[in-house]
């Protein structure tokens, strides 16, 4: 297995109509977009790509949309973007998969305060204890300070009374502001290790992609690249897409080997790497830049 390591964007977009494009690890750490990043979504718009932001963030993409916006990250630099939170209200809302036709109306949160409307709206009640409820919503930790030890008790509380778990953010860790945290994911994990049922929504599951392919509005999907730095949810997820797929090196990948992000990856490492994690994306880049 030998994966092609590319530069820059001018030359990895030169093939394709659209791109799909991960947040956090590609765009932007969490805090502040990463250096070449807003030069490069202005030029892949003049070059007439069409941008879809597809992000595991466990909020209504408005909600992500204004958090780009305070970051800089402006609504003219891309077309759409949808996140793991829209899955998981849609799914929540049609209840046309079996597992999600088979929960109550009454879940117990787990996350943010902040993350907590994502059911607004809809035939759902928040209860304040696994006891009273149907089954657990999980965002995230509760703050960014605690870690999965912190959740134990409750995880094992669920469990016990055999509580079906909504994972709304099915990735393990993300990295903010160059510290790694763990996300709901992570949570789902712990929880599967106790038995209990998880449903995922988010990448690398299909329902999100079918929503971004909605807005592509009729593109090939051969015509369509998807960019991000998760081996276990960006790349997989293209992979059974049937998309093409460019992994960022300068995200997880680059905090797990503890190298600088802008460098391009040792090949043997790289290809460890997604021979460990079975993938092999279409092609890698350091970081995302023009």
């Amino acid at each position: 297995m030998s994966i092609p390591v590319v530069r820059a964007m001018a030359d990895a977009a030169a093939d394709y109509d659209a791109l799909i494009l991960d947040l956090w690890g590609v765009v932007y750490d969490g805090i502040t977009p990463y250096p070449g990043v807003l030069d490069c979504l202005e030029a892949l718009g003049r070059a007439g790509k069409r941008i879809v932001i597809l992000s595991n963030a466990p909020r209504l993409s408005d909600m992500a949309a204004e958090r780009l916006r305070r970051t800089g990250i402006g609504d003219h630099l891309y077309a759409h973007i949808v996140t793991s939170g829209d899955a998981t209200r849609r799914a929540l809302e049609r209840r046309d998969e079996p597992f999600y036709a088979a929960l109550g109306p009454a879940y117990c949160f787990l996350g943010k305060e902040a993350d907590a409307g994502l059911l607004h709206g809809l035939d759902c009640r928040r209860s304040e204890t696994p006891e009273d409820a149907d089954f657990l919503l999980v965002t995230g930790p509760t703050d960014d300070s605690l870690r999965l030890d912190d959740y134990q008790a409750l995880l094992v509380r669920a469990a016990g009374l055999a509580l079906p778990m909504v994972c709304a953010n099915p990735d393990l860790a993300v990295i903010r502001g160059g510290a790694r945290e763990p996300c709901a994911g992570a949570l789902a994990a712990r929880y599967a290790e106790l038995g209990g049922a998880v449903g995922y929504q988010g990448k690398p599951y299909p329902g999100v992609y079918e929503m971004v392919f909605d807005r592509l509005g009729g593109i090939d999907r051969d015509r369509i690249l998807c960019v991000g730095d998760g081996l276990a949810t960006d790349i997989p997820g293209a992979v059974a897409a049937g998309l093409d797929s460019l992994l960022v090196t300068g995200g997880l990948l680059a905090d797990a080997w503890g190298v600088d992000r802008t460098l391009a990856p040792d090949p043997a490492r790289l290809e460890a790497a997604c021979r460990d994690a079975g993938v092999t994306p279409t092609a890698a880049i350091p970081v995302f830049v023009w």
